[in-house]
């Protein structure tokens, strides 16, 4: 059976994403630090016939993420699939200007650390199977920098050329990577930024596996 972690999973994309893969028989390994809202969540996939578990952990902290993805790989198997989308906080969007050097801990902490630590947890059980996806989920500002979202343009830059650096990387060893950019907010009811109508982006991503970024609606949206 082949396994999808959804890091940063929530009652929106999250669920989504979990939806669509599991539809595909696909077991869900959800990782969010709040443990209830994992339970309830992991209550209604299994009404819908998902099979999902939930693992606490904090993204801002390397070691509890490493923890729950090695757990969800000894209770549902070897993660095939990594989704990396947690919603940065608001406290990260600063005015340039008036962003100090440790306004910026928190931001590298959530989308460097954060998926560096994940992609070195996944990444042996992906080369041992031959096959594997990961997917990075970012905002607008990973495109085009903000200048009065100074953490999220800075620490989405990063993560962008770790991911892109990955899929140059490891395309030979049939593990791809690419990042779907999401132009402002999710948005229920959306033709193009509905969670479902993402989810539907990002397995398409998944099976046809070309190129590195895709934009989920036009920037200036």
């Amino acid at each position: 059976m082949s396994t999808i972690a959804v890091v940063g999973a929530g009652p929106g994309l999250g669920a989504a994403v979990a939806r669509r893969f599991g539809r595909e028989g696909y077991d869900v390994a959800l990782v969010a630090r709040d443990r209830e809202r994992l339970q309830v969540l992991v209550g209604e996939l299994a009404d819908e016939g998902v099979v999902a578990r939930g693992f606490p952990a904090d993204v801002r902290r390397p070691e509890q993420l490493v923890a729950a993805l090695k757990d969800a790989a000894a209770v549902l198997g070897t993660v095939e699939v990594l989704q990396y989308s947690p919603v940065p906080h608001r406290d990260f969007m600063r005015p340039v200007l008036e962003t100090r050097h440790r306004d910026l801990l928190g931001p590298i902490e959530f989308s460097v650390y954060g998926p560096v630590a994940a992609v070195q947890q996944v990444l042996p059980g992906m080369r041992a199977l031959g096959r594997g996806t990961i997917l990075f989920v970012n905002g607008g500002t990973a495109a085009v920098p903000h200048p009065e979202r100074a953490g999220t343009s800075i620490a989405f830059a990063a993560e962008s050329a770790y991911g892109h650096l990955l899929h140059d990387r490891l395309a030979r060893e049939g593990i791809h990577v690419a990042q779907l950019v999401i132009p402002g907010a999710i948005t229920p009811g959306h033709v193009r930024k509905d969670p479902a109508v993402l989810a539907e982006t990002l397995w398409g991503m998944h099976r046809e596996r070309h190129g590195f970024r895709h934009y989920a609606d036009d920037l200036d949206s």
